[in-house]
This record gives C-alpha cells, sequence and structure tokens, in this order.
C-alpha cells in the first residue's frame, strides 16, 4: 500500500491515463511500456527512493492485471419514487 501522498497522486496520475489510454484502443502489452516508461522517468528524477519505486511499480501493475479497471461502468436504472 502506498504511504507516500507523492506516490499516490502519480499512481492516480499513471492509472488515470492506463485507463484513457484502453479506451482508446491500446492494450496490456502497450500498458506495460507505458508503466515502465513512467517509472523510468521518476527514476531518473531521484524525487524517490528505489524501494518506493518499487511499490508505485507493483502497484500499477497489479492495477493493469485487474481486469475491473478497466470495463465500462454498467448504469443502474433510475427508478421512480412511489407516491
Amino acid at each position: 500500500m502506498l504511504q507516500d501522498y507523492r506516490l499516490i497522486r502519480n499512481y492516480q496520475a499513471m492509472t488515470d491515463a492506463m485507463v484513457d489510454m484502453w479506451q482508446r484502443g491500446y492494450r496490456s502489452d502497450d500498458l506495460r511500456l507505458i508503466i515502465d516508461g513512467y517509472i523510468l522517468a521518476l527514476r531518473t528524477q531521484s524525487t524517490f527512493e528505489p524501494f518506493e519505486l518499487r511499490r508505485l511499480e507493483d502497484e500499477a501493475i497489479r492495477f493493469l492485471h485487474d481486469s475491473a479497471n478497466f470495463e465500462p461502468p454498467v448504469p443502474q436504472p433510475e427508478t421512480l419514487p412511489r407516491y
């Protein structure tokens, strides 16, 4: 679990981008390359410790492997109030 707010913000940005790219037609292999590139960019900035980046990468891969994250939401039928 991510604790640092900066890691959480990067995780949210990465996962939002993955969902957006999935909706545009990219698939798992492409998204894995996105994760690798994002982590590499963070690593070259030297903002985070290596163990933090590893944890971020693990969480992003876990997100990628969960197919429920890429399914479109099912709208709930609207019920009218009874009078």
